[in-house]
């Protein structure tokens, strides 16, 4: 029995040099881009940021976080009002499906916040609503480094606030 130990010692002893070979480094990226929100009738830009890290090459996490840039106006009643989002922040799981080094498809989940602004005349209010949010896409790398990215998110509002539409295109950077 005590051959049997040490010779399973000595063999994790010598396959540990291997085992630590196969553990790779996260690669980390980050995206510019603009993400068109499409919420119940109102359609309102942002300018979006994201950093991630990609632990192996199928999985990972990213967060996001962008700051409205337009605004729309929408009938309630007799009155228009203006909407515009103010910012979101969200953290996700991703998987990715590398087709070849250039292209690559993922799908994402996680949980965000966003606060929109509604506004008429002198009167305006501002509120905020989580979301669990869920979506797909699609990288192209022109080179090693710089690439480009579609997607769509889909964002499901807590407390009964209804569901939105993400739509992003972005500048892709691998560091």
């Amino acid at each position: 029995m005590r051959n049997i130990l040490l010779a399973s010692a000595a063999l994790a002893l010598l396959a540990a040099p291997a085992m630590a070979q196969t553990v790779s480094s996260p690669s980390y990226y980050g995206t510019l881009g603009y993400t068109q929100l499409d919420a119940d009738g109102a359609d309102v830009g942002a300018v979006t940021g994201r950093f991630g890290a990609k632990f192996t090459p199928y999985l990972g996490a990213e967060a996001e976080a962008s700051f409205g840039v337009g605004h729309d106006t929408v009938t309630v009643g007799a009155t228009s009002v203006k909407i515009k989002e103010n910012y979101d922040v969200a953290a996700y799981g991703v998987a990715t499906l590398p087709i070849n080094p250039n292209f690559d498809l993922f799908a994402r989940a996680g949980y965000g916040t966003t606060e929109l602004k509604a506004s008429t005349g002198a009167t305006s209010v501002t509120d905020s609503n989580e979301s669990w949010n869920y979506g797909v896409g699609a990288n192209y790398y022109v080179d090693t480094q710089n690439g480009v990215r579609a997607d769509w998110t889909r964002r499901d509002f807590t407390n009964g606030g209804g569901t939105a539409d993400a739509y992003s295109v972005s500048y892709v950077r691998r560091f």
